[in-house]
């Protein structure tokens, strides 16, 4: 088998469930009990805490553990709204291919009378500042933008974005879960004021993320119970996972510099292998992207079919995001770029890992090539389109 899906969710690390294990079966302790057995997982939760801060340039009061990115982009998103309303301040700035943890709860929000403006986003998947700048107004409370794309691993300008708000009575908060351990961040040096991460895209398990906060920003509750994060998040901490954690963030961020530019190498040969299949394009630009992520769409094809095919030659690759892979709506991501509909339902995500080897790079190409003939072959829509009752969208 060949994962090609690291961007919906990576292997657990072997560092990071040994890291786990003694919370499981011997520092098992309440860390909110006064006893010292439970302080003993007290203290493992500040460490790592402050091992969590450390890769991120923050301090260690500014964290706080969530259940992942989701949840904590529900709360920073919730915090700055509330925070502006009490100001008068009713306006929030995004784009239109967030996260959809980030857009259902703009939706919530505009029903409780916030307004919205959602960013154009360019062809090549990217955002500018001057964009944000010009839609900035005397009620606007909050950025939020993502570190990232999901889908098609564009990197948007966040430091320059950050820069650009500096000095404006604005909160910035961008969603980092597809960045964080793949790029290098400092939110104090790219002046980010919230920022949501996931253990699960970096090896770590599954079901606990972090929200970053700068000091001063008083978060609203979204979980209501005891007092524990320091009264910001109801519930006991889920130490095992937070130990996992901490040792996967440390790992990923400290291979940063040698694993990048083999990864990168790798994701440059499948574009262009993938390229040459006619009538199909990349997603986004090619170098302001992450290092591990492909997406291409191919004309005349279903995505769903496609990953279907590949499955059965041992692939496993995605045509969107995870949370949304159910559905079949063509992706909000590529209909912001501007893909149109008939083109958008037929794409391949395709996200590398430190495991990827260049055969199986290479595999990928020609599994790729394959199906890809083969559902052609087989659709009345490629049929149209090689006849000439229908116009091809992309250049062969």
């Amino acid at each position: 088998m060949i994962y090609a899906d690291n961007a919906a969710t990576t292997k657990m690390s072997s560092a990071a469930i040994e890291a786990m294990l003694p919370y499981m079966s011997e520092v098992y302790g309440n860390p909110s009990s006064l006893y010292s057995f439970g302080q003993k997982a007290k203290e493992a939760l500040e460490d790592a805490r402050s091992r969590v801060a450390a890769c991120i340039g923050c301090e260690a009061k500014e964290i706080t553990f969530t259940s992942g990115g989701s949840e904590a982009d529900n709360q920073a998103i919730i915090t700055a709204a509330r925070l502006g309303a009490l100001k008068g301040k009713k306006h929030i700035i995004s784009t239109a291919f967030e996260h959809h943890a980030v857009l259902h709860t703009l939706d919530k929000l505009k029903k409780e009378g916030f307004e919205v403006t959602l960013l154009d986003v360019h062809s090549d998947g990217l955002i500018t500042p001057s964009q944000v700048l010009g839609n900035l107004r005397e009620d606007t409370c909050l950025v939020t933008i993502m570190y990232a794309n999901n889908e098609i691993g564009t990197i948007e300008p966040i430091k320059e974005i950050g820069e650009a708000l500096k000095d404006k009575d604005v909160l910035f908060h961008t969603d980092a879960v597809q960045a964080a351990g793949h790029l290098k961040i400092n939110v104090k040096e790219q002046n980010i004021d919230m920022l949501s991460l996931s253990a699960h895209k970096f090896h770590g398990p599954k079901g606990i993320g972090v929200l970053y906060a700068r000091k001063g920003i008083k978060l609203e509750n979204i979980i209501s119970g005891g007092a524990q994060e320091r009264g910001k998040r109801a519930g006991t901490e889920n130490i095992p996972a937070i130990m996992g954690m901490a040792k996967a963030l440390e790992d990923a961020v400290s291979g940063i510099e040698d694993n990048t530019p083999r990864i990168t190498a790798l994701r440059d040969r499948l574009i262009e292998g993938l390229d040459k299949i006619p009538y199909g394009e990349l997603n986004g630009s090619r170098t302001q992207r992450l290092p591990s992520n492909v997406n291409f769409c191919f004309e005349g094809i279903e995505g769903e079919s496609l990953l279907l095919l590949l499955d059965d030659k041992g692939i496993c690759a995605s045509s969107g995001s995870a949370c949304t892979s159910g559905s079949l709506d063509p992706s909000h991501v590529l209909l912001a770029i501007g893909r149109p509909h008939e083109v958008a339902h037929g794409s391949l995500r395709l996200s590398l890992g430190e495991d990827t080897t260049e055969e199986d790079i290479d595999y990928i190409i020609s599994a790729v090539t394959d199906v890809v003939t083969y559902l052609r072959n087989m659709s009345p829509f490629w049929r149209d389109l090689t006849e000439g009752k229908r116009q091809h969208v992309f250049a062969e």
